[in-house]
């Protein structure tokens, strides 16, 4: 498959080899979210964001698996060290409970392992003088771990912001806030206290700056004379840079500055949850650094290949056995991508910044002359479109796909779009007319709909 040359190419979606695979998978997989059958044939030629299915279809995949695949298929940064790697037995070892080498000394491998991708992380984290990391297995468990390390540090109370997701595990559906299926009939942590996420000026005036109409939400919930909650009883406050599953929502930036007041004022210990937006993806290595605001806590995962929780040595318990996993981030090939995708994703951010750039005028050219696109939104090539209806959305999806390309949905009635971190001109221009003509075929039919109804 030629890069420079290859554009998607599809007879039938799904064809009859997906519908075999998707529902042989069903006979044994309990119910989870699969937003189509699309089947990726793991062994068929695939590169950056094309890829093939098991059906033969060519299909230029602008999810990059909810950005945790940040450069596509078969990037040569990261295929060319493992293909020099000997596969050995085992390759998961009890990471949080023995060493491994790569061979040669530790300042410089052969081959990167748990303790080089610690050091790549601290080294991105630096400028928040953070200088610890405990690595595990997912996002949800870096969540989990970011959270407890702050209860560890004092209070019982903490701040989430409406729309969030933070993940699936007891303690990350506590503090989520975007769809009542994630959490209603399961147990919750108490104390947890959601506040409006200011994606908006009119949003910002009403609830965040001090002189609108309603004041701060959260230094008014703790002012001293004033308020309901005491400040030394706040745990932590959580919150996306760029909100993933609420809709792609980017915060006010004045937000930030006051939050950092708040956080300057009150002690509040800040978790920055980059399993999404982080490692790239806007642009900056990470979606905070956007803003004017020192978190004291990041969470990572996906691109990494583990889960990360990244703070500083007075935040995490000095205690050992406080926090532990025997399994946490002991995969020696997911602890070598993540190093080898740091080291490439450094060079790449220039090109996110770039097609980002290029993405979203085009995004937003189209939808100044559309009626069913309502707004653009994101960072770098983190970026979405917003629908009049979740209807017209759910459609484009499927339209989406039976011309060969791949999106997701988020928020209510949201597009997500994800392109690798490397993506080129051309390829932004292929995803972007396949997925105008898919918006346009819709709209049309949905209009026929409309008037043979009526």
């Amino acid at each position: 498959m030629d890069r420079d040359t290859v554009e998607p190419d599809v007879d039938t979606m799904p064809g009859s080899g997906a519908k075999e695979w998707s529902t042989y998978h069903h006979q044994y997989a309990a119910p989870s979210t699969y937003v189509y059958n699309f089947v990726w044939d793991s062994q068929a030629p695939a590169i950056g964001p094309f890829c093939t299915d098991v059906d033969g279809n060519v299909l230029l995949d602008f999810t990059s698996h909810v950005a945790a695949a940040p450069l596509g298929y078969n990037n040569p940064a990261i295929m060319d060290r493992l293909e020099a790697f000997d596969l050995v037995d085992p390759l998961k070892i009890a990471g949080q409970d023995f060493y491994v080498s790569g061979g040669g000394p530790p300042e410089d491998p052969e081959f990167p392992g748990p303790s080089q991708l610690m050091e790549r992380l601290i080294d991105l984290t630096s400028h928040y003088d953070m200088d610890r990391v405990f690595l595990s297995n997912s996002g949800g468990e870096a969540v989990e771990n970011a959270i407890k390390i702050c209860y560890a540090t004092g209070g019982h109370r903490a701040f989430t912001f409406d729309g969030a997701f933070h993940g699936r595990t007891l303690g990350a559906l506590s503090l989520n806030r975007s769809k009542t299926v994630h959490r209603k009939g399961y147990p919750e942590i108490g104390g947890v206290v959601s506040v409006p996420y200011p994606s908006t000026q009119a949003g910002y005036e009403r609830d965040w700056c001090t002189d609108g109409p309603g004041g701060n939400v959260i230094a008014d919930k703790l002012d001293p004379k004033q308020g309901i909650i005491d400040p030394d009883e706040v745990a932590y406050l959580i919150v996306e840079p760029v909100q993933g599953e609420g809709g792609y929502r980017v915060p006010h930036p004045e937000f930030a500055r006051d939050l950092e007041a708040l956080r300057d004022r009150f002690g509040l210990r800040v978790i920055a949850d980059e399993i999404q937006s982080g490692l790239g993806r806007t642009g900056e290595m990470w979606a905070i650094d956007h803003l004017d605001l020192t978190p004291d806590v990041i969470t990572s995962a996906k691109g990494l290949r583990v889960g990360a929780t990244i703070s500083r040595s007075d935040v995490f318990p000095q205690e050992t056995g406080r926090i532990s996993s025997t399994w946490g981030a002991g995969d020696l090939i997911a602890a070598m991508q993540g190093a080898l995708t740091i080291d490439a994703i450094h060079e790449h951010l220039p090109n996110v910044r770039e097609r980002g750039s290029q993405f979203r005028t085009l995004l937003e050219e189209y939808a100044a002359e559309s009626d069913n696109v309502i707004d653009v939104r994101g960072r770098g090539l983190m970026l979405a479109i917003e629908f009049d209806t979740k209807a017209h959305r759910e459609a484009v999806v499927e339209a989406a796909l039976e011309r060969g390309l791949l999106t997701l949905g988020c928020g209510y009635k949201t597009l997500r779009l994800l392109p690798p971190l490397d993506v080129t001109e051309r390829e932004i221009r292929l995803g972007a007319d396949l997925l105008f003509d898919s918006i346009d075929a819709v709209t049309g039919e949905l209009a026929l709909e409309q008037y043979s109804n009526n």
